[in-house]
């Protein structure tokens, strides 16, 4: 990674992985044996192992050039060979609820130590987030560069021709909110305000589709979906809005009896040990 005159190595590793992931093997109906893709090649008739597969561009309709790894190992950018930093942006600048990609955090060599920290400090003291080209994965990438949590984050950034205008929704114009359904929905999201508290989400999807596995591996009845919560028919709004706020008055009493009861937030879970942080390093 380089900014100005200033050059750091740095290695690369995935930030997130997916552990709830649910996986099906398709099948053949009458055998119940797993169906295997074959790579075939059309013009010989023929099977291909994935070995000898090479990779190949259309540079007109049926015809392909072929590029192997010393062919990109040559190309002309710079982003090839390392994380270019363009410039500082501040923060609030990138939109990254449009932007953000994939994750990467970048560990330096032990001989960049002192540039590596001296980046990610200037980065927390002036609240700015750099930007950068990247090639990664047969591909030129936009990149930010942040401070988080002792360390330099890269997140893979959407080019601007890749994001969507707006203009081609259908979006309505000069709705006009009464003054009491502004304040009733403020009231509302005062009362469902809470503090972002990840651990406390789980992904229910994994848990839930084991137990119909086991279920049917143990040929006994599936537990049934409970019945979804019926909703209250609203004439408008207001009422709409009346109804929400009375809901959460309730589960906000729920909450309260809850932690008065002992309940610890999952927060609080325990510290990596040295040996899980080396497991859970999956370089790109």
């Amino acid at each position: 990674m380089s900014f100005g005159m200033v050059a750091i190595p740095v290695r690369l590793y995935l930030a997130t992985e997916s552990t709830s992931k649910v996986s099906f093997n398709l099948l053949c109906p009458e055998h119940k044996a797993r169906i295997k893709n074959k790579r075939w090649c059309p013009e010989g008739d023929h099977e291909v192992a994935w070995g000898d597969v090479v990779r190949g561009y259309e540079y007109e309709k049926g015809s392909y050039v072929e590029l192997d790894d010393a062919d990109l190992e040559k190309l002309p950018l710079h982003s090839s060979k390392a994380i270019d930093i363009a410039g500082f942006i501040e923060d609030k600048e990138l939109p990254g609820e449009l932007y953000y990609q994939s994750a990467y955090y970048l560990e330096p060599e032990k001989s960049a130590a002192k540039p590596y920290a001296l980046l990610k400090k200037t980065l927390e003291k002036t609240d700015r987030v750099a930007i950068a080209k990247f090639a990664l994965r047969d591909r030129e990438r936009l990149v930010s560069v942040r401070s988080h949590d002792g360390a330099l984050v890269m997140n893979t950034l959407h080019w601007p021709d890749e994001i969507r205008s707006t203009e081609e929704l259908e979006l309505p114009d000069d709705v006009k909110v009464s003054p009491a359904e502004a304040k009733m929905a403020e009231n509302l999201v005062g009362m469902m305000a809470m503090k972002f508290e990840p651990d406390e989400f789980k992904d229910e999807y994994k848990k839930a589709l084991m137990e119909v596995v086991e279920a049917k591996v143990e040929k006994r009845q599936i537990i049934e979906a409970p019945e979804p919560e019926a909703e209250t028919t609203v004439v408008d709004l207001m009422s709409a809005l009346k109804a929400s706020v009375e809901k959460a008055k309730k589960g906000e009493v729920a909450r309260g009896r809850e932690g008065r009861g002992g309940h610890e937030s999952l927060a609080s879970g325990k510290k990596t040990t040295a040996r899980e942080k080396s497991a859970r390093k999956k370089a790109s």
